[in-house]
């Protein structure tokens, strides 16, 4: 009888369940029983397994072969466990010593001909192994890089269960001959999503210095619309954005991941995360280090938007775009079950999904852009076009997004149409989105010194009693927004929301605290109604 164990790492949702892995062989007729939970496609790397250890050289035990998943009760998936499962056979079957394989952690699917290929997942598996005091992983070599990020973990890449099984025994380790040169890796297949591109999750021009000509110069005129994006990058604050066509909304929203500060080492783990779990990360990038921007279409489900899926919930776009930007275009367009489901999230930053396979935790703290036209036709309230909805038409319509939604975003703008001065005056170009930048990039130096020693980072976040206890503005400053509270122009939740936005203008502007200039300006950008304050912010103020 022979027995061996190691380890391997189930994922529920984004986050890792260490897994250990037992072998047992015994006198009997030759059957491979594989328990512990698995899904499909786990129940089928008995044939894997059997192929890869055959065709890597080893002899296959030809006894009665149980394989055993622990814990037993939580779900487990995928082919990642593929790599484990050989190992702990061929340590039952005394091919590699036993005491060797239990402090490993090994992740990875095996092909046929025993090559290791990649799974997606690596960079919170290995997190979870980490956790758990594992400090030896196992993986594809191809995805060896996103498992070095993890720190205190020694990270070992293989491109066969032959290598490894040369390194577990200290053997001559062989040399796998490389694919041809100019041919597709098929092993890199695994690591991405089928139709996955950009748009649906990582964007290039979340960098500053990788904006592919998306400038924020680019954008002509619409001056309350471009410090609208100025103070919710500051902040943290949502916006709608509700105009004409061709007005710049979408030009706006897709500039606005560009002025985001650059993400922290602890924010750019979480990131890759998710975007490792869901097959998003860009070949020969390991780490996404600026804020993603994520713009699905106005047909999207409410399971693609919030996560889900059948068994274990895979993450939706409210998760690749955590610490970046969530566009929804065409806003009334969607769903209002999937718009309604967005209120959970944009309180808690995190998404929880109740399955038949169990409960998944996803985070989702995403700074949100709508963008509407005012009516179907989009002529509505244009000066000098016609519009041919009626009344009743135009009302369904603006009611497709619902109070409790835009009762969490702070700042709302209407976007002008474009002039023919604007548009024809070449040199009247607005500020660059590297200047933009630098000026978010101080706000929220100066929030973050305010709030250090609290679990916020950015204005948004901070809860409204926490705003009126321990960060008030001057006397008299909220004086206007407590009026229109009075009138009925504001709720509860809104008013604590002026007063989050009136210390970002505070922040951008370099005021120590929230005058009633910064607060009117809160309120005209909250409301839409002028109050007689000017919109830049900065110097001209």
């Amino acid at each position: 009888m022979g027995f061996a164990r190691t380890c391997s790492v189930a994922l529920v949702g984004v986050e890792g369940v260490v897994v250990e892995v037992q072998a047992d062989l015994e006198p009997g007729v030759a059957a491979f029983t594989l328990v512990g939970l698995p899904d499909k496609s786990l129940s089928e790397s008995r044939d894997r397994v059997r192929a890869a250890v055959v065709n890597s050289g080893a002899e296959w035990p030809q006894k009665k072969l149980t394989v055993g998943l622990s814990p037993a009760s939580v779900p487990k998936g995928g082919s990642g466990f593929d790599l484990a499962v050989a190992c702990a056979v061929l340590g039952a079957a005394e091919r590699i010593d036993p005491r060797v394989l239990s402090d490993i952690v090994m992740i990875g699917e095996l092909g046929l001909d025993g090559r290791v290929r990649p799974v997606r997942g690596v960079l919170p598996a290995v997190l979870a192994a980490a956790d758990a005091g594992y400090e030896q992983v196992v993986v594809p070599e191809c995805t060896a890089a996103e498992a070095m990020l993890v720190p205190g973990v020694s990270v070992l890449g293989v491109r066969s269960l032959r290598q490894l099984i040369a390194v577990l025994t200290d053997e001559p380790v062989p040399e796998e001959e490389p694919d041809e040169e100019g041919r597709p890796d098929p092993l890199l297949a695994g690591l991405c999503m089928p139709g996955a591109g950009l748009g649906t999750g990582l964007s290039g021009i979340g960098s500053v210095d990788q904006d592919h000509g998306h400038d924020l110069a680019d954008v002509v005129g619409q001056l309350p619309a471009r410090t609208a994006m100025e103070v919710a990058a500051a902040g943290g604050h949502h916006v709608f954005l509700q105009g004409p066509p061709g007005a710049g909304k979408t030009m706006l929203a897709e500039r606005m991941s560009a002025i985001l500060p650059r993400l922290s080492k602890e924010e750019s783990l979480e990131v890759t995360a998710v975007h490792s779990v869901a097959g998003m990360l860009p070949p020969g990038k390991p780490m996404v280090d600026s804020p993603p921007y994520c713009a699905p279409h106005h047909s999207a489900t409410m399971q693609s938007l919030v996560g889900g899926g059948q068994g274990v919930a895979r993450p939706g776009a409210v998760s690749l775009a955590h610490r970046g930007v969530l566009f929804l275009d065409e806003a009334p367009e969607f769903s209002s079950h999937a718009l309604d489901a967005l209120r959970q999230p944009l309180e808690s930053g995190h998404v929880v999904i109740a399955r038949s396979a169990g409960v998944v935790r996803l985070p989702a703290k995403f700074l949100m852009v709508l963008a509407a036209n005012p009516c179907p036709c989009g002529r509505y309230t244009v000066a000098g076009d016609a519009c041919d909805c009626p009344p009743s038409v135009i009302r369904r319509y603006q009611a497709r997004l619902s109070g409790p939604l835009l009762d969490r975003v702070d700042l709302r703008v209407q976007v002008e149409r474009v002039t023919r001065s604007e548009l024809t005056a070449g040199e009247a170009r607005g500020e660059s989105t590297r200047t933009v930048a630098d000026r978010v990039c101080a706000a929220r130096e100066r929030s973050a010194a305010r709030l250090a020693g609290t679990p916020w980072r950015t204005n948004g976040e901070v809860p409204g009693h926490e705003l009126r206890r321990r960060w008030r503005a001057l006397p008299g400053a909220m004086a206007e927004a407590e009026r229109d509270l009075e009138r009925g122009l504001l709720t509860a939740r809104g008013l604590d929301r002026v007063l989050r936005v009136a210390w970002t203008v505070a922040d951008l502007a370099g005021h120590d605290c929230p005058d009633a200039g910064d607060v009117a300006l809160a309120l005209q950008l909250r409301t839409g109604i002028q109050r007689g304050v000017p919109m830049a912010i900065g110097a001209s103020r």
